[in-house]
């Protein structure tokens, strides 16, 4: 089994499973990672997800990189270099478009939170999931290492690890982890950011089942839309995130529930039950009075309201 898929309280848990083979993204795991991804955007029920590997050693290793053996050295740099020219459709970057047009099958930006419980190597293109397809981020202290595991080998990589990197931690850390290519652990990944937070072994998926009830608790619709405002927008200039970002929280308090129900519990002290419930279009308001308008409009220029 590539991976294993389950689904409790409002929670995916998706599990790399490959361990003979470091959990490596092969195809046939890179297929049946894909198909997960799908099904948590796609499930209105799924609001957090927990990404992890199998066993104490391997979160994930990196692609495959045995090539197929019916295949001949002069194929194989002819197919890449067409690859480069003439790119299939359906695909980004030579990835197959998967579950998120713009980053491939390997490392989707889904609209929901993902939870990410490094228990062993984050390598290659293991560590480029974290980078790309990750938010909170929690690491083993005694066997989580990462590493971006290309210039070594004489390539920068097909993957968005380099730049992702650079836009995740500062320039001098990224620099040196991408330039030395060197492994290192939980408490240095912590350091430069990289990560929330190192626990032992033995509290990682308790810890990120924690985190992941917490999220899953949070209005749904709020929560997909914070997460698609920070990566659409995160480079527009702050005024016209700004922008952005009010009318989606306009939309958010127009449309749906969530809003009027955390008004509500917070002024009736109580725990919020959010539940994502759209709202009907409704009837326009109905013209005022002057009398009503002077007030309008004065509330308006109050911004008392």
């Amino acid at each position: 089994m590539a991976i294993i898929y389950e689904k409790r309280d409002q929670i995916a848990y998706i599990t790399i499973s490959n361990p003979d083979k470091a959990n490596i993204l092969d195809k046939a795991s890179s297929d049946a990672l894909s198909d997960a991804w799908k099904e948590v955007w796609e499930d209105r029920d799924v609001r957090a997800t927990v990404l992890t590997g199998e066993g104490d050693k391997y979160f994930c290793a990196g692609h495959n990189l045995a090539p197929r053996p019916d295949v001949t050295d002069e194929e194989r740099e002819r197919l890449r270099m067409q690859r480069t020219y003439w790119p299939l459709s359906g695909t980004v970057n030579g990835a197959t478009t998967g579950v998120d047009g713009r980053m491939g099958d390997h490392y989707p930006q889904i609209w929901k939170p993902v939870v990410a419980a490094v228990n062993g190597w984050a390598a290659g293109a293991g560590f480029y999931l974290v980078l790309g397809s990750t938010d909170i981020r929690i690491a083993c202290a005694e066997h989580a290492r990462f590493k971006f595991a290309l210039l070594s080998q004489g390539w920068v990589g097909n993957g968005p690890g380099a730049t992702l990197l650079t836009r995740q931690v500062n320039y001098a850390d990224a620099m040196r982890i991408l330039l030395m290519d060197e492994p290192f652990g939980a408490e240095e990944a912590l350091r430069i950011g990289l990560i929330n937070e190192v626990v032992p072994h033995e509290n990682l998926m308790d810890r990120a089942d924690e985190m992941a009830h917490r999220l899953a608790s949070m209005p749904p619709v709020a929560v997909r839309m914070m997460k698609e405002f920070v990566i659409r927008f995160r480079e527009t200039p702050v005024d016209t995130a700004w922008q952005v970002q009010t009318l989606m929280n306009t939309l958010l308090i127009q449309t749906t529930l969530d809003g009027e129900e955390g008004r509500n519990a917070f002024n009736e002290k109580r725990p919020a039950n959010f539940t994502g419930a759209l709202r009907k279009k409704g009837e326009a308001f109905s013209d005022p009075t002057l009398e009503e308008a002077e007030r309008l409009e004065e509330l308006y220029k109050s911004g008392e309201y």
